[in-house]
């Protein structure tokens, strides 16, 4: 007899309930005592697997639990089932599997053992020794809500000992918004039977909250009514945590993003200044007063209102007033109020949130949110609409706003820096500007000197332009000599330094080899300039007054106007003939108050005497 025929017969003579079965679940042997208690020969349980033997009961159990377990695992261990024999009699067992692999992990098949239980009290002491030592975490309750058993795996998850939690009501342990549910909702679940994965917190022995998902289901007498109700618990507390450090990140992520689109869109990071390159210039006493005055309010939270004709560098000041502020490190935001349209004033200073209005399509942060620890620089602050004066005093004066569309107050800390070159105070006289606004913005009121008033800090200017425009042009260095100088200092610059910096870049464009054309990039400038020379030789002193140069370059643009027909631009245009930019003889128009006449001719227009005002 071989070793294999010698096994098999004691395989079969065993005392004990064992089969084999091959890889897919069927019947391969039997020992003779199993064969014997579920009365059945050897051929007969060929094609039949032990769940086609199961009750309705354990069929289930069978399927969904111990199968995937024994899969997974790759043995069970004391598993009650009841089999039905051949004659269908019940019979309660307690299974044990083992899976048997091959040399290379193969699975061959499995060994079963079955251990009758013939008392039924036996079962349920062994099903309720299972219950208590399953990896779950679960207890069962009455119909008043006590517990009546708990298992392992609950007592050790929440830190209790046995003795300290049956008998005492489930609510004692759990926990809903930081407090314990009341009775009644805890009986108002038991009367509905059942819960399905429903999100709860329970309380641990040490006061930490375990997050879980509690599924359950009831036991019922004949009028069914619940007597007891079957509950296990999923702890998720690690899951969540985990869940909620990704959300975290996610709106870190979003956070940081929205904050380099707030960078980009509203030119968060430092203004420059391109009227001057980003530093200020000159030596002359009106300008040092004025930088003394910067210094003195600099490191100050003081509220400053720069006045200064169109031009004259009222941005580059703000910016050294941040820039030497303790708020340096912050940002530096610029709004243009001349440039926003009156209906998106409030979203602009102030933000909204999706949905606020037609077009909202998301939130969008305000100038001050932007300026947040940092400095908020409003130019033109004369053209802001009356209407909103109020809201913008509120937050200087609170520090608080809303978004549109949002009722959450949001707090700010802003340093504001103010700029206009209208007279404010005739602007409140007239009912265009609020009065306490003018008083809260001008705490520290400066005075940036027109350049007509800073002698020869014009020379120093141009040097400085010529400097930096021969760089990013990349020409060769160029020099201003004795005769440019005394034109640039005889011309009054009604346009400042911004006209000063337009004059020298036109001068290098138009320049070839090493000599500076300021003499075709100041065109008109000399003309007036001669003139004055003339009128000077012949009448005496070779001097003119300031009002006189003045009224004489408002004849010359009058002159140029009324032979373009009131054209500026074009090639036939005013600013052609006078070899000014059209923009910049724009501005000249305006500072010398000069329209097209309806009815009066030019020259009518240009009879009368320069005012002061002019």
């Amino acid at each position: 007899m071989s070793a294999t025929d010698r096994y098999q017969q004691f395989f079969r003579r065993s005392p004990a309930l064992l089969v084999a079965l091959d890889r897919d679940g069927y019947f391969v042997d039997a020992t003779d005592a199993w064969l014997e208690r579920f009365g059945y020969v050897r051929d007969e349980i060929d094609g039949l697997r032990p769940q086609d033997l199961a009750s309705e009961a354990s069929l289930r159990r069978i399927v969904e639990d111990y199968l995937p377990l024994l899969r997974r695992a790759g043995q069970l261990s004391r598993v009650p089932v009841d089999l039905l024999t051949k004659t269908g009699e019940r019979v309660g067992c307690l299974a044990s599997a083992v899976i048997e692999r091959s040399a290379d992990g193969e699975h061959i098949g499995t060994l079963v053992g079955y251990a009758e239980l013939g008392e039924e009290a036996d079962l349920e002491k062994n099903f309720t020794g299972l219950y208590r030592d399953t990896p779950a975490m679960l207890h069962a309750v009455d119909r008043n809500g006590r517990i009546v058993h708990v298992n392992e795996r609950w007592l050790m998850k929440l830190g209790y000992r046995r003795e300290e939690v049956v008998g005492r009501l489930v609510t004692d342990f759990m926990s809903a918004d930081g407090r314990a549910p009341d009775e009644q909702s805890v009986s108002d679940i038991i009367s509905q039977g059942e819960l399905d994965n429903e999100p709860r917190s329970y309380v641990k022995k040490n006061g930490e909250i375990l997050e879980a998902l509690v599924s359950a289901r009831a036991d019922r007498d004949k009028a069914g009514q619940v007597t007891f109700m079957y509950v296990a618990i999923k702890d998720v507390t690690d899951r969540n945590n985990a869940e909620r450090q990704l959300r975290a990140a996610f709106e870190e992520n979003a956070r940081l993003r929205e904050e380099l689109e707030r960078e980009r869109d509203y030119l968060r990071e430092e203004v420059q200044v391109s009227m001057n390159f980003g530093r200020i210039v000159g030596e002359s006493p009106v300008l040092k007063k004025m930088l003394a005055q910067l210094e003195a309010v600099a490191q100050t939270s003081a509220s400053v209102l720069i006045h200064g004709e169109s031009g004259v560098g009222k941005e580059l000041v703000a910016h050294a007033l941040h820039s030497r502020s303790p708020r340096a490190d912050g940002p530096l935001v610029k709004v243009n109020c001349a440039s926003i349209p009156r209906e998106l004033f409030e979203s602009e200073f102030f933000g909204h949130v999706r949905g606020a209005f037609t077009g909202a399509h998301r939130d969008r942060v305000g100038r001050f949110e932007l300026a947040h620890g940092g400095t908020l620089f409003l130019d033109e602050i004369g053209e802001i609409p009356v209407e909103l004066q109020g809201k913008l005093l509120r937050v200087l004066q609170e520090g608080e706003y809303e978004r549109i569309g949002d009722d959450r107050t949001r707090s700010v800390d802003v340093r504001l820096v103010a700029a206009t070159n209208r007279d404010l105070e005739a602007l409140v006289k007239q009912g265009g500007f609020r009065e306490d606004l003018f008083y809260r913005l001008s705490v520290f009121p400066i005075q940036v000197p027109a350049l007509r008033e800073r002698g020869d800090d014009v020379v120093q200017l141009a040097s400085h332009f010529v400097d930096r425009v021969c760089k990013d042009f990349g020409r060769a260095p160029l020099r201003l000599s004795k005769q440019q100088v005394e034109l640039l200092k005889s011309y009054a610059w009604p346009g400042n330094i911004r006209e000063l910096k337009n004059v020298i870049e036109r001068a290098v464009i138009l320049s070839s080899g090493k000599v500076l054309r300021l003499d075709l990039a100041m065109a008109d400038i000399a003309s007036t300039a001669g003139a004055a020379r003339h009128d000077a030789d012949e009448t005496g002193p070779d001097i003119m007054t300031e009002k006189e140069l003045l009224a004489l370059q408002k004849e010359n643009m009058l002159a140029a106007l009324e032979i373009a027909d009131w054209r500026v631009s074009g090639p036939n245009g005013a600013a052609t003939l006078v070899g000014l930019k059209p923009t910049t003889f724009t501005d000249r128009m305006r500072k010398f108050r000069l329209s097209k006449p309806r009815r009066s001719s030019v020259r009518a227009a240009s009879s009368r005497p320069l005012s002061s005002a002019d």
